[in-house]
């Protein structure tokens, strides 16, 4: 039989439903805009605020000047004025320009330093908050909503995070202009006046639709630019490198990626027939407003008298006029859908704490004390979940006590340990420190019992001893050392071109070293080591290793943390049996518990269990099996 291709899995089309009603923003414009003028303060950046106001007043300015220098010199002309005050005239107002524009453009390449830096706090809280909130937080699916949402609003220059300062000055720009150029009318009949105010009213109802087409349109370009971006990274992603050439995946992605680029061009071809449409009703209706305009002042200047340079001057300020009146519709309308943006970054930085995190009693924790850790009738449901991971667990990890935790995958082992770690709180039950609910204690005091190493871990852009040390100050090297020896890494590391010196992580650094998977669980142990916590939690980091190098890493990691309280999860039952103590674990709760002798000798379910995993390494059994 043909084997059918691996497909690589893609974004899925969410069917059309009824669209709802998006939630109310928690804070509103204007908390919001008070709230960015006081990071301002916060961040000593109080020259971006100060900034805006003058890009303000120079733009109106510079817009009085235009409006002002023809009617201006055209009335010095129609006046006879002698040459030299013509002269004097224009270069007054050639001057004032170019003053007015060397001053904008020094702001405007000033300016926008500071708003970087401000945009970059932004960036900086909230990735504090990701790295110190409850670790449940980060398993909210509204968390994780606005989390994402929040760092689009600060992923680029043109984002509301950065955005808001410029859109703010245009608001304080346009409402000030309208004053301006409202008491400058004020010797126009009201009803001029209205119909400049009713046209551009108009302009601003009928063009608002069309001209919002991206914003309303935007999930569906943001679906179509995340397809089209999806394609991109697995094609050049390393490690689909294999399947695409194995599979001939290459004609299916690149039909894909054909398929997202038309669907991008269709986006594009409607939202440029809106616009178009958008310029035909605004250029009816400046030819409407214009036409009245422009008849009014002819009367004026045949039946009263007014002169070419005042006629030239008001027929100048009604087109302007609506200028200012359709920057405060459409400012204020930025603003608004900038300050949602904000007001979901604020909803994260405050979003709500289930743990001690900043607060709670402190915990001061030393290497060589010792602890007892016990859940008492504890249960776990994850959000949304049917039923319980765990159920009435009942558990103590006696000091020094080396425990294993065994069972097969579902089991909750995983889950059980970062309840005993505090990673998680129990549905029902506690988890005690010592007697203590863990709940009362600083969280962050807390997690310095544990030196563990999980199943998912990270390497970070940095060099080897910045991983092992989890930090790039003072790093005791000859610690790192110890601890990369004791990790049976030390080989490794000093035939490398640098040493502990090397970068690790190739997407950052492209003259990184790539360790193998057992070359980086090892690594993740020196890290343990170095931390040197009382308690050492190992949730299966050795599953790249053969069984024999598991079973002899483990062994060897026994003998270094003698003496400490020691969690171990394996589901290679043979590597934990130096334990003093094995639990099995199935459907959430704990059906046997002993040492790896009592539990064979019993002849149930761990040595059923043990006996189905070891004849595969036994040398005898057959070729087949």
């Amino acid at each position: 039989m043909k084997k059918e291709p691996k497909k690589v899995s893609e974004p899925q089309e969410s069917k059309p439903s009824k669209k709802e009603k998006p939630p109310k923003p928690k804070f509103n414009m204007w908390q919001n805009a008070w709230w960015m003028l006081k990071l301002s303060w916060a961040e000593k950046e109080k020259k971006v605020p100060i900034l805006c106001i003058l890009s303000a007043a120079l733009a109106i300015s510079s817009n009085l000047t235009g409006l002002f220098i023809t009617p201006v010199i055209l009335g010095t002309v129609e006046s006879h004025a002698p040459l030299h005050t013509m002269l004097l005239t224009i270069l007054g107002f050639v001057g004032l320009n170019l003053l007015i524009n060397t001053l904008s453009s020094y702001i405007n390449a000033n300016e926008i330093y500071g708003k970087i830096t401000l945009r970059s706090a932004i960036i900086s809280r909230l990735n504090t908050k990701a790295c110190i909130t409850s670790y449940p937080n980060l398993n909210q699916k509204d968390f994780q909503e606005l989390m994402k949402k929040a760092n689009d609003a600060t992923s680029s220059n043109n984002r509301s995070s950065e955005a808001i300062w410029y859109t703010m000055q245009r608001v304080l720009q346009n409402m000030t202009g309208f004053i301006i150029y409202l008491f400058l009318m004020s010797a126009l009949p009201p009803a001029l006046i209205a119909v400049v105010l009713l046209t551009s009213l108009l302009n601003y109802i009928i063009s608002m639709p069309l001209n919002n087409y991206s914003y309303r349109h935007k999930e569906e370009l943001s679906k179509i630019l995340n397809r089209l971006g999806y394609i991109q990274d697995v094609s050049r992603d390393h490690t689909m490198a294999k399947d695409i050439r194995l599979f001939g995946l290459r004609p299916w992605l690149q039909e894909l990626q054909e398929k997202a680029i038309k669907a991008h061009l269709a986006y594009l071809m409607r939202e440029q027939n809106v616009l178009i449409w958008s310029g035909i009703a605004d250029l009816i209706l400046a030819f409407l407003r214009n036409g009245i305009a422009y008849a009014y002042l002819i009367g004026l200047v045949l039946n009263d008298g007014i002169s070419i340079s005042m006629f030239l001057l008001y027929f100048s300020a009604t087109g302007n006029f609506n200028g200012w009146v359709s920057g405060i519709l459409n400012s204020l309308l930025t603003m608004h859908r900038q300050s949602v943006d904000i007001s979901i970054i604020r909803e994260v930085l405050d979003y709500s704490e289930p743990f001690h995190i900043m607060d709670g009693e402190p915990l001061r924790v030393a290497p060589d004390c010792h602890y007892e850790l016990r859940l008492e009738h504890v249960s776990f449901r994850y959000p949304e979940a049917e039923k319980d991971t765990l159920t009435d667990i009942d558990l103590t990890l006696h000091p020094g006590e080396k425990l294993a935790i065994v069972g097969l995958n579902g089991a909750g082992k995983t889950t059980l340990v970062k309840l005993l770690c505090g990673l998680l709180d129990p549905t029902k039950g506690r988890v005690l420190l010592d007697g203590r609910d863990i709940r009362e204690y600083n969280r962050r005091d807390y997690y310095k019992l544990f030196s563990a190493v999980f199943q998912n871990f990270s390497l970070l852009p940095s060099t080897i001893a910045a991983n092992v040390a989890q930090t790039e100050e003072n790093i005791d090297m000859k610690r790192v050392s110890e601890c990369v020896e004791k990790a049976s890494l030390t080989e490794k590391i000093e035939s490398l071109p640098d040493g502990y010196e090397n970068k690790l992580n190739r997407e950052i650094h492209l003259d990184a070293v790539m360790l193998s998977g057992g070359e980086t669980q090892r690594l993740m142990l020196a890290r343990a080591l170095y931390k040197n916590g009382p308690v050492v939690v190992l949730d299966e980091p050795t599953a790249a290793l053969d069984p024999i190098a598991e079973s002899d890493l483990y062994q060897k990691y026994s003998e270094m943390t003698r003496g400490r309280s020691s969690v171990y999860i394996s589901h290679r039952l043979a590597s934990t049996r130096f334990c003093d103590r094995i639990i099995l674990i199935s459907d959430g709760r704990i059906i046997e518990e002993g040492t790896h002798e009592t539990l064979l000798q019993k002849g149930a379910a761990y040595a059923e269990l043990f006996e189905v995993q070891s004849r595969y390494y036994r040398e005898e059994a057959p070729a087949n099996v």
